[in-house]
């Protein structure tokens, strides 16, 4: 896929919203590691990778649109599914894990599931390590594993350019080759994660996929995001998706507390 494409550019060069939005329906069709968005600041591959370069308001925009999907389309079939199949949340809007969704999630999550896209040599090392971290959660131990997980994959990162164009090995050629493959089993595996967020009482198998397809949703848009803009904007978007929907829990538990219960 051609970067230019029918990106409708802003005087800047940067892409509007519905042209992203455009750009991102032709991605899922055939997923490719392409160059980034127009717009974006020139740098190191690790620069490029870390440094969100998306603004407030497209940041908003894109967070807004994945919780219209998912409230109004999405969110309702999910709904419906755990009702179908006795499922309740884990979560307790009592107790809400503010740091954990806001920070510790997207740090984690974009690490685990959608750094390696672009570097898939880095992944080689860097999921099996990150999964004690996952497993065990936010700790003080986990929290310095995953810094120094964070400091390595730079530091491999500053060693060379990003390995997109230049690519000449047998495995980088397959790996190119199968990348729509990788991707939307990513997406998959980022979804199916999440149904540990749920307690289930005799479901349906047929209805699991079903609960989090928000998810699902979400991790394509992030995949395509950390293709396109870079690990740090995925990690922004990913922190800023998650603070709505808590941030509405907490605003009913303060002004509606007999309806929230």
């Amino acid at each position: 896929m051609s970067e230019t494409g029918d990106r409708a550019a802003t005087p800047r060069g940067k892409m509007r919203f519905r042209s992203e939005v455009a750009d991102f329906w032709r991605f899922l069709r055939q997923p490719h590691p392409v160059a980034r968005l127009p717009g974006r600041a020139a740098g190191s591959g690790l620069l490029a990778d870390w440094w969100p370069g998306i603004s407030p308001g497209r940041l908003l925009a894109w967070a807004a649109l994945l919780w219209a999907v998912n409230l109004f389309a999405l969110g309702p079939v999910a709904v419906a599914a755990a009702g179908l199949g006795g499922v309740t949340h884990r979560l307790d809007p009592t107790n809400i894990p503010w740091l954990t969704a806001v920070i510790w999630a997207p740090l984690v999550e974009e690490m685990l599931f959608r750094y390696g896209l672009r570097r898939p040599k880095q992944a080689l090392w860097l999921i099996p390590a990150m999964l004690p971290v996952v497993l065990w959660g936010p700790k003080v131990w986990t929290g310095l594993l995953l810094a120094a997980f964070v400091i390595l994959a730079c530091w491999g990162a500053r060693q060379r350019p990003e390995p997109l164009k230049a690519w000449d090995t047998t495995w980088r050629r397959y790996y190119l080759k199968h990348f729509g493959l990788v991707f939307h089993l990513v997406a998959l595996a980022f979804a199916a994660v999440h149904l540990t967020n749920f307690v289930y009482a005799k479901t349906p198998y047929w209805l699991l996929p079903l609960l989090v397809l928000p998810q699902w949703l979400t991790g394509l848009t992030l995949g395509w995001m950390r293709i396109r803009r870079g690990i740090g904007a995925a990690m922004l978007l990913h922190s800023v998706f998650n603070a709505g929907p808590i941030l509405m829990i907490w605003l009913v538990m303060r002004l509606a507390p007999t309806a929230a219960s």
